[in-house]
């Protein structure tokens, strides 16, 4: 029974051992192997490795991939019109020498990534007040991330290499800081709103002439049209009395009579009328001679209830 313990005790230690001693490297890493603190192998082909069992010899792993650091740092830097702006950006890296990498950065990709972000944003500040706001909108970006670009290359590939190459350095936004942006809405919007009450006050003014043209039109249309209206109306009166001159030339009792009775008929027009006549007024001589024309006269009066 003791033997078999034994056995069992000595494969298990032998397990311990052998994996302490194996290690796999993966195709997006970097191994790195120590012995003692000092790196002794940097695998870079993936697959399975041995080493010498801890203390003896120690392995980390380094990102091999293409990396992305994006900028955190929202502090405002100066234009070369003294305009405060803020930059976003991002810069696109990857470790090439894990050896140099770990003696000069780090042992981890978090590390580099802090020290690399200080190298740019100093790049970023010290070129920013070189260019206008229009110019960092435009015709100047490119110039401006290339400089930085090559100032950051000429940092990690100094007297102490970095192990590390810079790929891509982009800008993403150019704004101004909050205030400036701001007001820049409120002048903008002030300058709508201008433009929106001189479009107002124009079609205003537009509209009151149309209304005055159109007012104008119908003066002058109704004032043609009632002069042409009274000529055919004279000219009507005209040729009517022409008509009752030859016709009450012909028979002048007639005519009186025929007058007497529109007289009548203006006089009795309104029931409520009340009628004061003058015993010797000739304005019922007609009636009272049995319809004998006489000369006719004048209708009373009418007096209202």
């Amino acid at each position: 029974m003791n033997k078999i313990g034994f056995i069992v005790t000595t494969v298990l230690v032998a397990l311990v051992l052998l994996s302490s001693t194996v290690f796999v490297v993966d195709q997006r890493q970097f191994g790195v192997v120590y012995a003692l603190g000092q790196i002794k192998e940097v695998i870079t082909q993936p697959g399975l490795n041995f080493k010498l069992p801890p203390p003896f010899q120690n392995v980390t792993y380094l990102d091999k991939r293409l990396l992305t650091l994006d900028s955190t740092n929202a502090e405002p830097v100066y234009t070369a019109e003294k305009q405060r702006v803020v930059i976003d950006w991002y810069v696109r890296w990857r470790i090439t020498n894990p050896a140099d990498y770990i003696r000069n950065v780090g042992l981890d990709e978090t590390t580099g990534a802090n020290q690399l972000n200080v190298v740019v944003r100093n790049a970023f500040q010290a070129d920013i007040n070189k260019y206008t706001v229009k110019e960092l909108l435009s015709s100047k970006r490119d110039a401006l991330m290339a400089s930085v670009k090559s100032q950051v290359l000429a940092t990690v590939n100094g007297p102490k290499p970095w192990g590390i190459n810079v790929i891509d350095v982009r800008i993403t936004r150019v704004d101004y800081v909050s205030d400036i942006t701001d007001s820049v809405y409120r002048r903008m919007e002030a300058e709508r709103q201008r433009v929106a009450n001189e479009l107002r006050s124009t079609g205003v003014a537009a509209g009151e002439k149309i209304r005055a043209d159109a007012d104008r039109q119908r003066e002058v249309t109704v004032a043609d049209a009632y002069r042409d209206a009274q000529k055919i109306k004279g000219a009507g009166d005209a040729q009517a009395n022409q008509i009752y001159a030859q016709a009450f030339g012909q028979n002048p009792q007639f005519a009186k009579f025929y007058r007497s009775l529109d007289a009548y008929k203006a006089s009795f027009d309104n029931k409520s009328d009340a009628m004061v006549i003058d015993e010797s007024s000739d304005f019922f001589k007609i009636m009272h001679d049995g319809g004998t024309p006489a000369a006719a006269a004048a209708p009373a009066r009418p007096v209202k209830r």
